[in-house]
């Protein structure tokens, strides 16, 4: 299945894609894509209903994050050996782990806003997992029976509050918009090889990232078990996995987001993202004009 939550943002219904693209209306059969109906028994009633049942919606609709009721948001650095070489940064030995916050989260085609005073805002398309049912002290061997699905992340980050502020990475990682998700949840069944999934990302029609999972350091299960050691995981939670190479701080000279840029990314079977790009100012400015901002 590919489910989405469709809607005016914050306050999004459910639904899903059906088998010729269609989006259609699920918010008589459930109140939201989170919490118990991630789990894998109501997956499973989900996908016995007949799409062509349920009310079919426009095609313009506005799709937001493909999950909500998320708790922890939290993303795997230098994950892909071929991106780790492009930074100059060793193998990591174990996973990195860093959080984006949740007040991050935004659809697929929503506007990405730069901070006020940014300079380096840079791209990086990932593959996201969610959590289906509540992970703690798992096995690798058994961890992917905790996801209910996969969909995109673009890991929008600010290098400059990343690297150059002192503390944590979380600086440059969880301002307002920086964790576009979906378009799709797909679940598990539609993604018959996890290590051969390819990633791209275009910044103006220009190919910047090019990658597979295949150069993965540690696998989606690993991840999920290894996180799950340090945190009590929910269903919702979402856990971004890397990038791969072609970020713009890799590029020589470093290259970064500006005002009016667009960003076009996707995955094997997960669906595409594009977010235009606009400055904190003019932001500010539709908003006080009452402007449409997605």
């Amino acid at each position: 299945m590919k489910l989405v939550r469709h809607g005016a943002a914050g306050d999004e219904k459910p639904g899903l894609i059906d088998r010729q693209g269609g989006l259609r209306d699920l918010s008589s059969i459930l109140r939201d894509i989170c919490g118990p109906a991630l789990a894998p028994d109501a997956l499973r009633r989900l996908g016995m209903i007949d799409p062509e049942t349920l009310p079919l919606l426009p095609a313009e609709t506005r799709l937001g994050p493909c999950v909500g009721g998320t708790r922890n948001f939290v993303a795997i650095g230098l994950n892909y050996a071929d991106h780790a070489a492009e930074t100059g940064a060793p193998i990591p030995t174990e996973p990195v782990l860093f959080n984006k916050a949740p007040s991050c989260l935004s659809g697929a085609s929503d506007p990405v806003i730069l901070p006020k005073g940014s300079a380096k805002t840079d791209w990086e398309v990932e593959l996201a997992l969610v959590i289906g049912a509540r992970a703690s002290y798992v096995h690798a061997n058994e961890a992917m029976g905790y996801v209910a699905g996969l969909c995109i992340c673009n890991d929008v980050s600010e290098r400059e509050y990343q690297f150059d502020r002192g503390g944590t990475w979380s600086k440059g990682k969880g301002c307002p918009t920086f964790g576009p998700l979906g378009p799709w949840l797909v679940t598990l069944d539609e993604v018959p090889d996890l290590k051969r999934l390819d990633l791209w990302l275009d910044v103006n029609g220009e190919r910047m990232q090019t990658g597979s999972t295949g150069t993965m350091i540690f696998d989606l299960a690993q991840i999920v078990a290894y996180v799950s050691h340090f945190m009590m995981l929910e269903p919702g939670d979402v856990i971004t996995t890397g990038t791969p190479p072609g970020v713009g701080l890799g590029r020589k000279p470093p290259r970064y987001l500006r005002s009016g840029d667009v960003m076009t990314l996707g995955i094997d079977g997960l669906g595409e993202q594009r977010q235009e790009v606009i400055a904190f100012d003019d932001w500010t400015a539709k908003v006080a004009a009452g402007m449409p901002t997605n």
